[in-house]
């Protein structure tokens, strides 16, 4: 491996990679790594090679550099442990992604800057490209749509705040000396989070916009003109999986940033396998022991009759949540892997006071609500002593059986289950199945029982349970 020198930050690495003048950049620490794989898989996907990864610690550089990724030292020495939202070492890496905004503009290139909890679903190039005038171009928190087409969103309009987990800057003198009041700002004051930093300055001055039609305004100092990134297509956690407002408008998304989320980190995680947008290594899709998955059953009532109301939502989620209750147990005692059913809710989950959902905005009541709006997902997926909580229960995402990425073995190795009442015509404990080749399994059945009759299909891969109501 090159020596650490040659890692360093300079035009001449940035000048190796550019493209078109424009480079896509994003930062990181180990515990990031298959985020940062992640995001990186996507962009090559999409024929995308001007991109950089900035390593926060050595253990990241020298596991990007051998597997090929692009990357520069960032000289930062961070910990290589996953640093939680709010911690001081959270508000360190803010400060590092605005020093290196504030050190590469002067290189005269043109920066994609994205946090690494996102991914790139569509070449967003030719949609920035739309907006040559604009010095920076940013995302937003928005949750109510101000345009219904791939357009800008009308700044006017939007309350939330610009979100900097995804902006594109060009290396305009108004942008520059942006980049060097936000640095200065940070580097005066640890306690300011580098994105109300932004927020603050750059709404110093709000409008006259720059033009009639391009979606354009100045800010800042009058000079810098800003352009908000359509919550629509570029995509929070909000917009993509509660609302899934591109769905609604029929349009193509070109991002998906893992924000108004639980759980931290693992919620993150899963909340982008629920996506099928993660890459997982092979090993993720074929679990020692297999899978077990279930197909919940909810009363039209339940889901769809009466008033949204907090009673009814709670009405509708507990009648899942036993459910899911029974399949755990049943994983336990196969030593499987529970694939997580689609979960229903009636009402969004936010941090702050609401009316059930979020008014103005598109989301549909019912709707299939992230695993993290019901679970800890972050508690679930914690190693915990085994002695005091007995077997872990590894889980995985819903849409986990309708990924691509399953592989043949595990697609064509099934067992369906039928719950039966036992006493009824070809209800009984047996390793027998129908001519139809499903099993027949009596409700209400022992422990024992369980074990006994599925230790005959170890070999299945996947045991799919038509329902788990009454199976104890």
């Amino acid at each position: 491996m090159p020596p650490l020198e040659s890692f360093k930050l300079t035009k001449e690495l940035f000048g190796e990679r550019v493209k078109d003048n424009v480079i896509i950049v994003t930062f990181g620490n180990y515990a990031f790594m298959d985020f940062i794989l992640t995001w990186v898989k996507h962009l090559t996907d999409l024929d995308l090679s001007n991109i950089l990864v900035g390593a926060m610690d050595t253990k990241l550089l020298e596991a990007l550099y051998w597997k090929g990724v692009p990357v520069f030292d960032m000289g930062s020495h961070m910990s290589t442990v996953d640093v939680g939202w709010g911690s001081p070492t959270f508000h360190k890496m803010g400060r590092e992604k605005v020093i290196l905004i504030d050190s590469v503009l002067p290189f005269g290139y043109e920066l994609l800057m994205c946090d690494t909890d996102m991914v790139w679903l569509k070449n967003p190039l030719p949609y920035l490209a739309r907006y040559p005038d604009a010095d920076v171009l940013t995302s937003s928190d928005q949750v109510v749509p101000t345009v219904v087409d791939d357009s800008l969103d009308i700044w006017q309009q939007v309350s939330g705040a610009y979100n900097i987990g995804i902006f594109h800057w060009r290396p305009s003198e108004s942008a520059k000396k942006l980049a060097k009041e936000w640095k200065d700002i940070l580097i005066a004051d640890d306690k300011v989070w580098d994105q109300n930093g932004f927020n603050e300055i750059v709404r110093r001055q709000l409008g006259p916009s720059v033009d009639g039609d391009s979606g354009l305004f100045y800010a800042y100092d009058g000079n810098l003109k800003v352009g908000i990134l359509p919550a629509s297509i570029f995509c929070s956690g909000h917009t993509y999986f509660v609302q899934a407002m591109y769905q609604q408008l029929r349009l193509e998304p070109y991002a998906l940033h893992t924000t108004f989320q639980y759980a931290g980190t693992e919620g993150k995680r899963h909340r982008l396998r629920e996506g099928m947008v993660f890459f997982d290594p092979p090993e993720y899709y074929d679990a020692p022991g297999g899978f077990v998955s279930f197909k919940p059953s909810i009363p039209k009532s339940m889901l769809l009759d009466g008033n949204h109301t907090i009673e009814s939502h709670f009405t509708l989620v507990n009648h899942q949540m036993k459910q899911i209750r029974s399949a755990l147990a049943i994983a336990s005692l196969l030593n499987r892997t529970l694939v997580m059913p689609p979960i229903w809710c009636r009402l969004d989950r936010l941090w702050f006071g609401h009316p059930g959902t979020l008014e103005g905005s598109m989301t549909r009541q019912p709707f299939i609500c992230p695993l993290d709006h019901v679970f800890e997902v972050n508690i679930m997926l914690k190693e915990m002593p085994k002695e005091e909580f007995g077997p872990g229960i590894g889980i995985r995402e819903y849409s986990f059986l309708d990924n691509p990425s399953l592989p043949k073995q595990v697609k064509e190795s099934w067992l369906d289950v039928q719950l039966c009442q036992e006493g009824k015509e070809g209800c009984e404990a047996t390793n027998i199945t129908t001519p139809s080749g499903f099993l027949k399994f009596p409700k209400r059945s022992s422990e024992d029982t369980f074990k006994a009759i599925f230790s005959s299909f170890n070999d299945v891969k996947v045991i799919k349970f038509s329902s788990v109501e009454d199976a104890f």
